[in-house]
């Protein structure tokens, strides 16, 4: 079979939610469910042959998307790209949903050309929850106070240095990332955490809520974490908070960082 040069492809650009809970995360893994496993599967079916699908990012085991994007490259030419949203629903199960299918240029890559990622981290800060609000998020028995972790999130700016909120596992060359916005706001009985930066390191949003919450409850001033945060010393970082309360929530192209971002 004559293999296709690129020019005779073309190259179709998802977004993509999913709710994460019965996933070991997004990455292909031979004896796992991932998202992109199952998603390629969905592909392979439309194309009766293999087709690979890159993702903006990784998310980890039991995390969700509300705006994960990816891109692959079809030889498919009498199908409209909008096509694909329906075409693979029909095939996906349920806890993936292809939002929206639109043709990219040839050399768009989801992972390399993304600007900034956004995540949103849901609390449920009370002692009544439903059932099913739990598989979207973290469960606390007390009400944090928003002003002390506000502060705490006022000292993620600019690009820095990571170190204190990485795992020894993560395998990243460099820990310095550049953080765009991080804030805290009620909405409802939840409470949201949404941080806005050009990439993270592997559990870096979990980390930085565990260990705000933490910090919040022992009365921490923003300086006392400042100093912290400068040592690096990940002994001192305070608990991991869990995969269910995570989103990704956005994947930007543009600079639309640039301008403040509303607050829902």
């Amino acid at each position: 079979m004559r293999l296709m040069n690129k020019a005779e492809l073309r190259n179709i650009r998802l977004l993509i939610a999913y709710d994460g809970t019965d996933f070991s995360g997004w990455q292909r893994q031979s004896k796992s469910r991932t998202v992109q496993g199952v998603i390629e599967a969905g592909l392979e079916k439309i194309h009766k042959k293999k087709i690979t699908l890159s993702g903006s990012g990784r998310t980890d085991a039991g995390v969700h998307a509300a705006g994960q994007v990816a891109n692959f490259y079809t030889s498919i030419k009498n199908m409209e790209a909008s096509r694909f949203v329906p075409a693979l629903n029909r095939i996906l199960p349920r806890d993936i949903r292809i939002l929206k299918a639109e043709e990219a240029p040839l050399e768009f890559h989801s992972r390399f050309d993304a600007k900034y990622r956004t995540y949103r981290y849901n609390i449920i800060p009370a002692y009544k929850a439903l059932p099913w609000d739990l598989r979207y998020a973290w469960q606390i028995w007390r009400y944090p106070r928003i002003d002390k972790l506000n502060a705490y999130a006022s000292l993620l700016r600019d690009e820095m240095d990571c170190t204190y909120f990485s795992v020894p596992r993560d395998k990243s060359l460099s820990r310095n990332r550049t953080i765009y916005r991080s804030s805290f706001w009620a909405q409802g009985e939840r409470l949201i955490f949404e941080i806005t930066a050009n990439a993270f390191l592997w559990k870096m949003v979990r980390s930085i809520v565990g260990t705000f919450l933490y910090y919040e409850e022992k009365d921490l001033s923003p300086l006392d974490l400042k100093n912290v945060i400068v040592q690096g010393d990940r002994s001192l970082v305070g608990p991991t908070a869990p995969a269910e309360g995570l989103f990704l929530w956005k994947v930007g192209y543009y600079k639309e960082y640039e301008a403040p971002l509303p607050i829902p």
